[in-house]
């Protein structure tokens, strides 16, 4: 996600009393820092935490001619400052060797450990985590007013939010939620647009397109089609009439006929299988969603990541405190979420294209959780004043930068007014 072809698709769019004395020791800005970092007591006893970087800079266009973006990483738990930022979009890898392609060169890049408990996001309690996307859009909106009032500049700068899986589900309601309060002169903001990739947006439609999905690439029969189709069924019945404890039942059943029919296909990238610890066996009756995330953060949290977080990071940052561990309560996050997966943003999506704001969706398909198919299903019930003309739009290939007679095709795009 952090390739060139996914940064010219965001192209197209467009941070208790020991924390509280060090957050207001910080300086307020007038102008851009090359870096700068903070906490956010967003409720007593919950503390979200920031890091920004300035956009590179040249004579002819200074970093306050460039817009702001956020990015939100996934899970819920993943942590934006350390994979979304040396994993991925950062000016540094983990490595800490300078990245040829990086978002700072476009822009002023905002990432947030969102929800409290994921990075360097803490709570000092477990019962300060959020339950649900409506908990998680109100701490967010708390952390963006205080990291407004501590760089006053991005005020009138153009700010855009993009995020992956369950970060595009955060940003769909982050954004809804902020074009509301600027709507109500409650907040002042320049929010231009939001970038949705492979984002869990539409519960129903997602997991009823596993099944075809997986079949068209003959990791299912048609028997194990049949199975893992009518768990969806369940599933989407479930997540309609709003008991989403038995959607998520139903799914935890669905991951396991998944796994045990497909040689435990690596539902994240799908020309895998069998990954080490994360496998269904024949003496397995389980695989919770709680192993799925833990699929995920193996990617998100490797021993690297680790290791410089709670290391140089967190030396060089000077403000995490001693008993907080980078990555240390994303298993509880994960877990104080889990029954408000099913939950929809769909309608935030429509309201936001019904104000004129951007929306970009972006996809991989090699991804099963949050694929292809599952998305063009969600994009057709979206209430939009020009949908049929979008719907009826052709679409453009996108091409890998190279001489021409080399001409590779790197993706496909479709647009219409500001989608």
């Amino acid at each position: 996600m952090a390739s060139t072809y996914v940064t010219l698709l965001i192209e197209l769019l467009f941070f208790q009393a020991f924390l509280a004395t060090q957050i207001e020791s910080l300086p307020h800005f007038e102008t851009i820092p090359d870096e700068s970092c903070g906490y956010v007591e967003v409720r007593k006893g919950a503390f979200m935490f920031w890091l920004l970087y300035g956009a590179e800079t040249s004579d002819s266009v200074p970093r306050e001619d460039k817009p702001l973006l956020l990015w939100l990483q996934g899970g819920p738990g993943s942590s934006s400052t350390g994979f979304g930022n040396f994993e991925e979009i950062g000016p540094l890898d983990v490595n800490l060797e300078a990245r040829n392609e990086t978002w700072i060169k476009q822009a002023n890049v905002l990432f947030v450990d969102n929800p409290v408990g994921c990075g360097f996001s803490y709570v000092l309690d477990k019962s300060e985590l959020t339950r649900n996307i409506t908990g998680i859009t109100s701490d967010f909106m708390i952390s963006f007013r205080a990291f407004l009032k501590k760089l006053p500049v991005f005020k009138t700068i153009p700010f855009y939010m993009a995020g992956e899986s369950y970060g595009g589900k955060m940003v769909a309601a982050f954004g809804a939620a902020l074009h509301e309060a600027i709507q109500e002169r409650t907040i002042q903001c320049n929010f231009m647009g939001i970038a949705l990739g492979d984002s869990l947006i539409s519960f129903p439609e997602a997991v009823l397109s596993y099944g075809p999905y997986l079949f068209s690439l003959s990791l299912l029969d048609e028997k194990d089609l049949q199975k893992v189709q009518q768990l969806a069924v369940q599933i989407a019945k479930a997540t309609v009439a709003g008991d989403y404890s038995s959607a998520i039942y139903f799914s935890e059943l669905q991951n396991i006929a998944i796994a045990k029919a497909t040689d435990n296909v690596d539902v994240y990238y799908v020309l895998r299988h069998n990954i080490p610890d994360f496998a269904v066996h024949e003496n397995t009756s389980r695989l919770s969603s709680h192993q799925l995330f833990a699929q995920y953060t193996s990617r998100t949290q490797s021993d690297e990541l680790y290791k410089l977080m709670n290391g140089p990071i967190r030396k060089k940052l000077k403000i995490i405190p001693d008993f907080v561990t980078w990555g240390g309560q994303s298993a509880m996050v994960a877990q104080a979420q889990q029954v408000d997966v099913p939950s929809s943003v769909l309608s935030d999506v429509g309201n936001l294209l019904q104000a004129g704001v951007q929306v970009v969706v972006y996809e991989g398909q090699l991804d099963m959780i949050c694929g292809v198919v599952g998305a063009e299903s969600w994009i057709k019930k979206l209430t939009w004043d020009y949908l049929p003309q979008f719907l009826n739009s052709s679409r453009q290939p996108l091409y890998i930068p190279a001489p021409l007679q080399m001409k590779e095709t790197a993706a496909f795009l479709k647009s219409f007014k500001n989608f």
